[in-house]
């Protein structure tokens, strides 16, 4: 009787948040979960049929066009803003910069749910996912850039885990491990920054494959570096973004103080992601000169690169310079936000607008597409917020308080 207890003692202290289930049940009740139990309404019984009845059964995907909404968005997209991990663990762990120690914990838990998501998108896109591993455990295709960027995301993946650790043995009470896990930290950051800078410049390099299939002002002997600078990008401005969401929602876990810091933080980050910007922006034009594509901007995808270039990497840059001369951290919120758009805006034109761009056969995602990738960002965002309400993530476990590791 006595185990029994102690078991349902533990099971309402750690992930009831303290409350018997009836109060529990009861304090799901809101608008907010309303909403996610439509999107999963639709997005269950679509994730039957894909699995149930094929791929194509949900999707527009062909032949002709084999990558579309789930590789561009889900996979591509998130990848790269899921680098907010190891840009900040980097700052903090390797350079010393101790003012952004407050967001590596949010940083990496957004960076490791980033990548276990990407896995389940691919999941759905593949048209036989149980043969994921097969690159890894079974066919070893060493010649291959997917068999490099497998091993980086399985093996960036673990790295990730790792780092978030720390948290995770604080929750359960395991002071052993966590000491052990603290130890790693820095080690586990160097690994984490190797292979990000490899798997990120090798997504771009999967398109060096593509050739003439992809429009020429987007094709590059350049865009493996093109992926790797807009990922850092993607990153830096990810965790001011989700920083500002994570201080207005769970603002009873943070106190005044974190709160002012976090402005510090905002502002920090938002002149590095500007200078980051310029430099993204002067070598999209370096690529065009390179191979002398002047005359495409001229065409309509021209436009559209402009739109690209000028609207979602220029134009944010400016506004974000303009806000941290201002000391403005609400404009800057405003400029990641938009520096976040314009790295989903690329990653979306090259996975899907400019590839097979002289094809008739133009893809155009299903609704259902749509329904997956809402799907899957949901249940992302509901794992973030159940771990965050009961692991240290924004707030100092007490008896970790005084750590300088905390």
């Amino acid at each position: 009787m006595a185990t029994i207890d102690r078991r349902a003692n533990w099971v309402s202290e750690k992930l009831l948040l303290g409350m018997s289930w009836p109060d529990y049940l009861r304090g799901l009740i809101t608008p907010f979960n309303a909403v996610v139990a439509a999107i999963l309404a639709v997005g269950i019984p679509l994730t039957y049929i894909r699995f149930t009845q094929g791929i194509g059964a949900i999707s527009n995907l062909t032949d002709t066009n084999p990558w579309g909404l789930w590789i561009g968005v889900d996979v591509l997209s998130g990848v790269a803003l899921a680098a907010g991990g190891f840009t900040t663990g980097t700052a903090v762990y390797l350079f010393g910069m101790k003012k952004y120690r407050p967001v590596v914990r949010p940083a990496v838990l957004t960076g490791f749910l980033g990548y276990a998501f990407v896995v389940v998108g691919l999941c759905y896109d593949l048209g036989r996912p149980w043969r994921l591993p097969f690159p890894m455990v079974v066919s070893y295709g060493v010649t291959s850039v997917m068999f490099l960027v497998g091993w980086h995301v399985a093996t960036y993946l673990t790295v990730q885990f790792l780092e978030f650790c720390p948290a995770l043995f604080e929750w359960l009470g395991w002071k052993n491990f966590r000491k052990w896990a603290v130890r790693i930290t820095i080690g586990a950051t160097i690994l984490g920054v190797i292979l990000s800078t490899l798997h990120q410049s090798a997504l771009g390099a999967l398109f060096l494959l593509a050739g003439a299939k992809l429009h020429p002002l987007w094709y590059s002997p350049f865009i493996p570096v093109f992926f790797f600078v807009s990922a850092i990008i993607a990153g830096m401005t990810m965790v001011i973004f989700e920083s500002m969401l994570s201080h207005r929602i769970f603002g009873d876990q943070v106190t005044h103080q974190d709160h002012k810091n976090l402005d510090d933080i905002t502002l920090g980050l938002g002149k590095g992601a500007t200078a980051l910007l310029f430099t993204y922006f002067c070598l999209k034009w370096v690529g065009v000169a390179h191979d002398h594509n002047w005359d495409y901007l001229a065409t309509p995808l021209g436009s559209w690169f402009l739109l690209e270039v000028l609207g979602f990497v220029l134009a944010p840059c400016l506004l974000l310079f303009w806000a941290t001369r201002r000391h403005s951290p609400g404009w800057v919120r405003v400029g990641a936000v938009w520096s976040i758009l314009g790295v989903i805006f690329n990653r979306v034109n090259v996975s899907i607008i400019a590839l097979n761009w002289q094809q008739p056969d133009r893809y155009v995602p299903h609704w259902m597409e749509f329904g997956v990738t809402i799907t899957v960002i949901t249940i992302g965002v509901l794992t973030f917020r159940f771990i965050v309400n009961r692991m240290p993530i924004l707030r100092k476990h007490p008896a970790y308080a005084d750590d300088p590791d905390h």
